[in-house]
């Protein structure tokens, strides 16, 4: 099976990206959906979330309070590393099932981490959605409502643009319009299924 990874910075449009290749009927797995699924009540991540960093990090409901999580960790890099050495394998586990189930001509895996995380090595191709990092910046701020130095610190804990940029095999330019970013997306799906549709060694 033929496996594209689609990844780009907070405020990229990898989202958007992703979306159009859902409209031509591409099946895209999404790593943030993975990440919530193993995190959710009943699942023993969670239980061993609570037990490490107390129950102050669920909700009323049993559910992760995501964002008290995300404050005990973000500026702690030993925490941060215990909790992805929890989740990643976890979270890795469940794409590798959805992909599984895949029945399009290939495959995309939206995944912000995909670098990062070694998820590089469940796809054949890396594709990142780019645009420079003032308007990803713009983007980012009044999409979320978030205040822009919040941005900018989530940019600094992600892989720096030329990072990315250097692991590419394909580029979506999202400097423009929502419909250039589409046209560049229909000419990427004729030529991933022409890649998917050539006989393996």
């Amino acid at each position: 099976m033929f496996i594209v990874g689609l990844t780009g910075g907070i405020g990229s449009g990898k989202s958007a990206a992703a979306e159009c290749f859902r409209k031509l009927g591409v099946n895209v797995v999404d790593a943030d959906w993975a990440a919530r699924v193993v995190v959710e009540p009943g699942q023993p991540a969670l239980e061993k979330i609570a037990e490490h960093f107390g129950a102050d990090v669920l909700r009323d409901t049993g559910a992760l309070d995501r964002a008290r999580l995300r404050g005990l960790i973000f500026d702690n890099p030993a925490e941060r590393g215990w909790l992805e050495g929890l989740l990643h394998p976890l979270i890795r586990e469940e794409i590798v099932r959805a992909l599984r189930a895949n029945e399009s001509t290939y495959a995309i895996l939206e995944s912000p981490l995909l670098i990062e995380s070694g998820q590089t090595e469940l796809v054949d191709r890396v594709c990142v959605v780019d645009l420079p990092e003032t308007l990803q910046l713009e983007r980012a701020s009044a999409r979320d409502g978030n205040d822009p130095e919040q941005i900018r610190k989530i940019m600094a804990a992600q892989l720096s643009r030329q990072g990315r940029l250097e692991k590419a095999d394909d580029v979506l330019d999202n400097s423009g319009s929502l419909a250039g970013l589409q046209e560049q997306v229909e000419a990427l799906h004729r030529k991933y299924r022409e890649m998917a549709s050539q006989p393996t060694d």
